[in-house]
């Protein structure tokens, strides 16, 4: 592996100008995940930051590759918080607010159990949002949320404080 193993990770990500939209620069870590070693160090950092979590939650849907190759890392199980809709049996939702509407996420039913441990990953922190409906998801579980981690970071939109007083970690920050 080279010296510094996140510069490497940084080095792979893509800046995608006006994607979706017109003005937004989108942050493309696809490169991150096709190269072997790249995942390795991600994984390895996540899984590092897990503490004694029984149980890591992955965001739909990028959160659920890095939840997953942190979990085996750690030698833990992943469960995926879903959007609305994808799963056969559910055992709570959570509505909330983005910038152009609204998404509801979803948990599985009969996978969490009540005081289970629980780190959350995901693949960037942007607003705040999807982060905090997740957490409030998993404590109406009766999950205690331990954590919460994500590849990247977008500082300049504060999502980091909609999750307070939760740890909060970012490999990488832009």
């Amino acid at each position: 592996m080279s010296e510094d193993p996140l510069g490497r990770v940084l080095g792979l990500v893509r800046d995608v100008p006006d994607f979706p939209s017109p003005g937004i620069l989108f942050r493309d870590i696809t490169p991150v995940l096709a190269d072997a070693e790249a995942l390795t160090t991600v994984a390895t950092e996540l899984a590092a930051l897990m503490g004694d979590a029984d149980l890591v939650a992955g965001i739909e849907a990028r959160g659920f590759l890095l939840g997953t190759a942190a979990a085996l890392v750690g030698g833990t199980g992943v469960v995926p918080v879903r959007k609305a809709g994808k799963l056969p049996r559910v055992a709570a939702s959570r509505s909330y607010d983005l910038e152009y509407g609204t998404a509801t996420l979803e948990l599985p039913e009969g996978v969490v159990a009540p005081g289970a441990r629980v780190f959350v990953v995901d693949d960037v922190l942007a607003t705040g949002g999807t982060g905090a409906a997740t957490v409030d998801l998993l404590g109406a579980a009766g999950a205690d949320v331990v954590g919460f981690a994500v590849l990247a970071e977008l500082t300049a939109l504060g999502g980091r404080a909609r999750l307070a007083p939760l740890p909060v970690h970012a490999l990488l920050a832009f």
